[in-house]
């Protein structure tokens, strides 16, 4: 059953810990989504109150992907660019699809509309993001259309000595 995707949802106590339940059990599951396991929903929240507050500025907004069952399964954040000579491209931020529905076709679908809402906003040309390297994640997000631009060897280091690659992604939307 594929996700019923919804941009910019109303922030209810449901969404929010529906946000906080999702991002936790990502990272926990290994996910490269801004935490090393284990975390915990409270550690998460901060970053998550830091989304809301883009959101309610007006430089931010949520996709958000609900399962056959109403719960939250998929999220991605679009966030707009504030410097003058870069509002022609946006960012995606905190893609995550819920561990339970890896390998149902979900992030693609994620990534499909995300694109398809970008598009549907006036300027918009590209979308970009950086992903986490060491996990192929890169791979996948190719297989979605974006192009590897770049790398900054040890941008993201996970623990003492383990260092990572940050690998930035384009999907030009033409």
């Amino acid at each position: 059953m594929p996700l019923t995707f919804t941009l910019g949802p109303a922030v209810t106590p449901e969404l929010r810990d529906g946000l906080l339940d999702l991002w936790t059990d990502v990272s926990n599951a290994g996910g490269a989504v801004g935490y090393v396991p284990p975390v915990t929903r409270e550690e998460i929240r901060p970053a998550l109150v830091q989304h809301f507050a883009s959101m309610a500025d007006g430089r931010a907004k949520l996709l958000v992907g609900h399962d056959g069952e109403g719960r939250v399964a998929a999220t991605a954040f679009l966030t707009f660019n504030t410097h003058h000579l870069m509002t022609h491209w946006l960012w995606l931020y905190t893609v995550m699809v819920h561990p339970r529905h890896q390998g149902k076709g979900y992030g693609r679908e994620l990534l499909a509309a995300a694109a398809g809402v970008a598009r549907d906003m006036d300027g918009i040309e590209a979308i970009r993001l950086t992903c986490r390297g060491g996990l192929g994640l890169e791979r996948f997000y190719e297989s979605c259309g974006y192009k590897e631009v770049g790398r900054i060897p040890g941008a993201i280091r996970v623990a003492p000595g383990d260092d990572r690659e940050d690998v930035i992604m384009l999907l030009p939307l033409d």
